[in-house]
């Protein structure tokens, strides 16, 4: 355009003149200068047709430009987007022969776990449990599913079903691809002295504390539910606390805990918890003659309602401690359960208490890929015949951080004749992903 516009100017003029002074020329020299004006006019039609079309040129490449633009802009945004989608997990599968039992290859546990996260705001994470039962059939649970949102650096609000932040285990070791063992510490499962899950809401975050550095979570919610059992309809005495997470407060009463954990130097957690609230019964377990057992539902035989029973006190505290130093790692936990008496309501009995604590040692060697582990645990249950002590001694291969071959052996003490008392080889795979 700007070769062409300044030739636009001096033809229009050349014209105009030649035009202005046809009038005053006669003869050949006016049919010249005709001529010449023709000629002129012709030049001058030409290069205001190259002109629209280089400014048509110009519209499209401004067009082309404006739309790479938007390319471009459209893949910042992917680059870094306002929303992350995530997918993690773990799996694993194993062989298990238990004490004068024939060994059995089982596929232990399939963990999908989603992350939906919009920008440092809020995010949603949730874990499926997917497990093989013995006669084939897969079992699918929810292990927990919560709205996180980041408040500031050191504080986020999570609600919904959470592990228990209790202790460390359930938190931070259950997932098969970090515990070190191929087992749970006998109480720190289902059904043991540790609680497993909670629904509520928690507080949870991390802080300085002068040189040091600490970390806390606060939480209400649900609470846990309680079994008892009965052979006479007469005598009853507590069995278990379910302590899993559930859905509906179905004695109205809320359970307030939560945990605390000092780093006073590099590798090592010390921390300390505690929950108290109520519990209420809401299973009943009638063992009849014979050895048969089942569970009395509310309205079924015996009268049972849980609407009736009363609720009992309930409290939880315990100890942690983790140790690191190179390729050795040194932890242990205790945590003690206790539920109070009732004196009023069909199940009415004695209060009851479970309490479980393990110490674990692990070191990797020749040269960080295979590690030696051994692991200790004490589970003293309201009911004997699930009392246990056991040493645990593990060879795991590491062929990446995420990916291991585990191989265990548990030593088992427990009541003559019981499961508590046999003991176990176990081989595992597990992958974290």
């Amino acid at each position: 355009m700007k070769s062409i516009t300044p030739l636009y100017k001096p033809l229009a003029l050349a014209v105009g003149l030649a035009l202005a002074s046809s009038t005053a020329v006669a003869g050949d020299d006016l049919e010249s200068l005709r001529q010449t004006v023709a000629q002129l006019q012709k030049q001058l039609a030409e290069v205001q047709k190259k002109l629209e079309e280089q400014e048509k040129q110009a519209a499209t490449t401004h067009e082309e430009v404006k739309k790479v633009a938007e390319v471009a802009a459209s893949a910042d945004e992917w680059k870094a987007p306002s929303t992350l989608v995530h997918m993690a997990g773990y799996a694993d599968v194993g062989y298990v022969s238990s004490e004068g039992s024939d060994g059995s290859f089982i596929v232990g546990t399939f963990a999908p776990i989603f992350h939906f996260q919009y920008r440092d705001l809020v995010m949603l994470e949730s874990e499926l449990e997917v497990e093989v039962e013995p006669d084939g059939t897969a079992e699918v649970g929810l292990e927990y599913l919560t709205v996180d949102w980041f408040v500031n650096d050191y504080m986020a609000v999570v609600a919904g079903r959470f592990l228990s932040p209790l202790g460390q285990f359930r938190q931070n070791l259950h997932p098969s691809w970090i515990n070190k063992i191929a087992s749970a510490p006998p109480g720190f499962g289902h059904d043991g002295a540790a609680p497993t899950s909670e629904t509520g809401m928690q507080l949870r975050g991390g802080f300085p504390l002068g040189a040091m550095r600490a970390n806390y979570a606060v939480y209400v919610g649900n609470g846990p539910e309680l079994n008892a059992a009965t052979e006479d309809m007469e005598n009853f005495e507590l069995e278990g606390v379910r302590a899993e997470g559930f859905g509906n407060d179905r004695d109205g009463n809320k359970v307030f805990g939560g945990r605390f954990g000092l780093l006073p130097m590099p590798g090592l957690e010390l921390g300390i918890s505690a929950a108290t609230g109520k519990a209420r019964v809401t299973a009943l377990e009638i063992e009849a003659a014979g050895g048969d057992e089942g569970k009395n539902e509310p309205g079924e035989a015996g009268g049972f309602d849980y609407f009736d029973e009363a609720d009992r006190d309930y409290s939880v505290y315990g100890f942690d401690f983790n140790f690191s130093y190179r390729s050795l790692n040194i932890r242990g936990e205790y945590v003690n359960t206790e539920v109070g008496e009732a004196t009023t309501g069909l199940t009415a009995s004695e209060g009851a208490s479970w309490s479980s604590w393990y110490t674990q040692a692990s070191w990797r060697f020749l040269p960080g890929k295979w590690e030696a582990v051994a692991r200790y645990s004490d589970f003293d249950a309201a009911v004997n015949s699930r009392d246990q002590k056991q040493w645990a001694l593990g060879l795991n291969y590491l062929y990446t951080s995420n990916f291991m071959a585990k191989f265990s052996y548990e030593f088992n003490d427990g009541m003559a004749g019981s499961e508590a008392d046999e003991d176990r080889l176990l081989m595992q795979l597990a992958y974290g992903f």
